[in-house]
């Protein structure tokens, strides 16, 4: 089938958790909100055949890994995102490719800024 290879985007938009991370002590004491953006690509595979959930990549899941990971308390915005990202691509073999954007809103910059995020995107076998 022609259709097996048909490229699919799944996204979740806006993730919302209530976390600890960051570099100041205070951030690890009261935390604060983030916003958690996931775009995975996959193939339709047989699900539009079947209409079975087994054979889709599960949007449930993937909510799960965003929120288990969002709730390990870490420095850097960098390495949540890495950890979502990596796990989803060991856990899910029909992702071909992540991109992950973790935001923290209302960051403790010294500033008047909405929010700050870092994005990371990575493929199967690949570091980009």
């Amino acid at each position: 089938y022609l259709c097996l290879y048909i490229m699919v985007e799944i996204k979740l938009k806006n993730v919302r958790c209530y976390s600890y991370h960051g570099c100041l002590k205070e951030e690890s004491l009261i935390g604060s909100e983030y916003l958690v953006n996931l775009w995975v690509k996959t193939t339709l595979g047989k699900s539009h055949l079947t209409d079975a959930l087994k054979d889709a990549v599960d949007y449930v899941f993937l909510n799960n890994i965003i929120k288990e990971e969002m709730s390990v308390p870490r420095k850097l915005l960098e390495v949540v995102a890495k950890k979502i990202c990596t796990r989803i691509l060991v856990e899910e073999k029909r992702v071909s490719e992540v991109t992950v954007r973790v935001g923290k809103l209302c960051p403790p910059i010294n500033g008047d800024a909405e929010s700050v995020s870092v994005k990371i995107t990575e493929k199967r076998g690949k570091k980009i």
